[in-house]
């Protein structure tokens, strides 16, 4: 509720955070990477940029990697992302929240079925550069306007694992976790399977949803299917 509020409210805590992003390009360039991206950098003393962002408590050293400080940090700056990503780029979709809520209920397969689609039409007519560097953040621009009013999403950090992200979000009293995933072969992501199975355990929840991106040029797959493992249903879809 605390990290709700702070992010609803615009809280002149994180002015700060926003001045310094704006002002030094390669911090911004280093937590996109971090937190978006999911690049693995090593934190060296030596490095600048990393001082600055640490001198003002954004990031900090994990098992000699940088990380963003904590998870209101996370929130924060990735809303802030995303808001920059729509200043800066068009990725105008055409679904509206009441294209994915039945009964009043948000329809998590459906939104993600349609973010498909519109994915699709993006990869059609963008580099595979700015797809590579920018596809999650084009999830989360995508998902951001479908909760807004009623919906708020986090990031789950998952700093041993940099080529999954986990989102929570949560819709009036729903609640969903969809992991995303860069595609790195057959058996990566048969392990995507059991760290989603492993995380939704551990959450209490019979649900999830994964969305894989496949960044290659040949023998991209494209795919949306329901499958089970010990009990737990997980959406699985791959663009």
């Amino acid at each position: 509720m605390v990290l709700k509020f702070l992010l609803n409210e615009g809280n002149t805590l994180f002015d700060d955070i926003f001045k310094n992003l704006e002002n030094n390009r390669n911090l911004y360039e280093l937590i996109y990477d971090v937190l978006i991206v999911g690049k693995q950098r090593l934190y060296s003393i030596g490095n600048p940029t990393a001082n600055l962002g640490a001198m003002h408590g954004i990031i900090k050293e994990s098992n000699r990697y940088i990380v963003v400080s904590n998870k209101i940090y996370e929130s924060v700056i990735c809303d802030y992302f995303i808001t920059k990503d729509d200043e800066t780029h068009t990725h105008v979709s055409g679904v509206l929240q009441q294209d994915v809520l039945r009964n009043g209920n948000f329809d998590m397969e459906l939104c993600l079925r349609k973010f498909a689609e519109h994915y699709a039409e993006i990869y059609n007519r963008t580099d595979l550069e700015f797809l590579e560097r920018h596809g999650r953040l084009l999830f989360l621009s995508y998902l951001k306007p479908l909760i807004n009013g009623q919906g708020f999403c986090h990031i789950e950090s998952q700093f041993t694992d940099s080529r999954r992200m986990d989102i929570v979000v949560d819709f009036g009293n729903q609640q969903f976790i969809v992991e995303l995933k860069l595609w790195r072969g057959s058996q990566y992501q048969s392990e995507a399977y059991e760290q989603l199975y492993e995380y939704l355990a551990s959450k209490n929840v019979n649900v999830g949803y994964l969305l894989t991106f496949d960044f290659r040029k040949r023998d991209k797959i494209s795919k949306s299917e329901w499958i089970e493992i010990n009990g737990k249903k997980i959406f699985d879809v791959m663009v």
